[in-house]
């Protein structure tokens, strides 16, 4: 990801923490020489140091195939919005777009055993909507067993993580700060969100 100077972030507690807030992700693998996507629900782990990646997907899409040993890319998007030059103090301006998006990279490794499928499922439940534990508890075992039949899990440790926050900091302050209050007045909370980003600049 080609990210300037001034919009990286590397603190690895915040790239862990935007993982976990916008943890819905872009899998990229490559098959037949060709890239391919599937978009999945992350959890994100740390031990001892390294940050770990766990999902799964269908046995029947492409990427399952092929996925074992593999390197892949995990794209996480967060708030983003179109800056209009409206708000600069040059007349000679143009448009553009900022965002935060985070690109995670390492080799993948997949979870053969039901026991392994089973934790990670059950952490995936309790992650994203711990109430289910007990419906999903009261499930026959035939039905989970047949279901994570049909499911590839995988994990992946993190070999590069890269962060592009691009928040108008080549902007000055005035500009920044009109900006940040156009966004904060959108209807729109993914643009709210956006202009406090802004504002909090430090």
């Amino acid at each position: 990801m080609y990210v300037p100077h001034m919009f990286r972030f590397d603190n690895q507690p915040e790239l862990v923490a935007f993982m976990n807030q916008y943890s819905f992700a872009s899998f990229v693998t490559t098959v037949d020489q060709l890239p391919v996507a599937t978009h999945l629900p992350f959890l994100v782990e740390e031990r001892e140091g390294s940050v770990w990646l766990r999902s799964h997907l269908a046995k029947i899409n492409e990427q399952a195939a092929q996925l074992n040993n593999t390197t892949a890319l995990v794209i996480f998007s967060g708030p983003h919005a179109y800056i209009s030059p409206e708000h600069y103090n040059k007349w000679e301006s143009v448009p553009t777009w900022d965002y935060i998006a985070v690109h995670a990279y390492g080799q993948v490794t997949v979870i053969e055993d039901e026991a392994g499928k089973t934790a990670l499922l059950e952490q995936t439940i309790s992650f994203y909507e711990a109430a289910y534990q007990q419906r999903w508890n009261s499930l026959p075992e035939k039905y989970k067993t047949g279901m994570m039949q049909g499911l590839v899990a995988f994990e992946m440790e993190i070999t590069k993580l890269q962060g592009a926050k691009k928040l108008s900091q080549n902007k000055t302050t005035e500009e920044r700060e009109r900006i940040a209050t156009q966004l904060e007045a959108s209807a729109d909370n993914m643009e709210q969100t956006l202009g406090k980003a802004i504002r909090n600049l430090p």
